[in-house]
């Protein structure tokens, strides 16, 4: 028997499989988008949703940004050495982990913004300002809020499990530099844990422009609401709804492929490193 070490195997990667998925979705693209150019009632169904693109986008990015702010928060608030704190923070992100965003949304539009109108309203009267109505308050933005009230306990753990990746000898080694709580997180903690952070997050970013569709029960006039009222007005459900999968096909599916992309780039530059 030889006493010399085995020699180790030489593992080749697995080339990835050819994304027949994505043809098929990008022939579909192709049909549709044929049947837009050539028949004008596709044409005209698209003019009319296209109004509501830029909503959908504004809803997804303001409540993705807002939601992303709260949920550093709370991850922070997570891993506070202070029991009421910690306890609190994951009081808020279980019940809301737990509620349908649909009917957080509701509770938001008609219950939680009256509420908010009678604090205003009892606030401003010790300064002798005007009260205001519930209906000064817009939907839009009750959706936003429950949005990103909603995202928020999701985008908490992936930050939570984010931070809690970065390795603890090097955070004993920014103490024994003499870093702060503060220096500490910026420059050792975050820098290495939001290349952890990203994939998920950017999953999140994706599901938050296909719930954004939710807000059309308050009547905002996103893409979903636009279809809504196009269907009702023409009768021709099948092509308008085919519009409307299109346009958020392309919106998720052209997102899904970019942070793919940025994901190999973040990983091929660590393997480099």
């Amino acid at each position: 028997m030889s006493d010399q070490p085995p020699k180790p195997v030489k593992r080749t990667d697995k080339k990835e499989d050819f994304p027949w998925w994505l043809a098929a979705v990008a022939l579909i693209g192709v049909y549709l988008g044929w049947q837009v150019v050539a028949d004008d009632l596709y044409l005209n169904i698209l003019k009319t949703l296209s109004k509501g693109v830029q909503l959908t986008i504004f809803v997804t990015l303001v409540s993705f940004f807002l939601a992303s702010l709260l949920g550093l928060g709370l991850a922070l608030a997570a891993g506070s050495r202070w029991l009421v704190i910690r306890q609190s923070a994951r009081f808020y992100i279980e019940v809301v982990r737990g509620i349908p965003i649909i009917v957080l949304l509701l509770y938001v539009a008609f219950v939680l913004a009256p509420a908010l109108v009678e604090l205003r309203n009892w606030i401003g009267a010790q300064f002798g300002l005007d009260p205001i109505r519930t209906r000064n308050f817009p939907l839009l933005w009750r959706a936003i809020i429950a949005l990103m009230i909603a995202y928020s306990a999701f985008i908490s753990e992936v930050f939570r499990a984010g931070l809690q990746s970065v390795d603890e000898g090097q955070i004993e080694a920014a103490k024994a530099l003499g870093l702060n709580r503060w220096q500490r997180f910026r420059f050792i903690v975050f820098p290495q844990a939001i290349r952890t952070i990203l994939p998920p997050l950017g999953n999140d970013f994706v599901a938050l422009v296909k719930d954004s569709s939710l807000v059309s029960v308050l009547g905002v006039a996103d893409v979903t609401q636009l279809g809504k009222i196009t269907a009702v007005g023409n009768f021709r459900y099948f092509e308008t709804y085919n519009v409307v999968a299109l346009i958020y096909l392309t919106l998720t599916i052209g997102l899904s492929l970019a942070l793919r992309r940025l994901e190999k780039h973040l990983r091929s530059r660590q393997e480099h490193r």
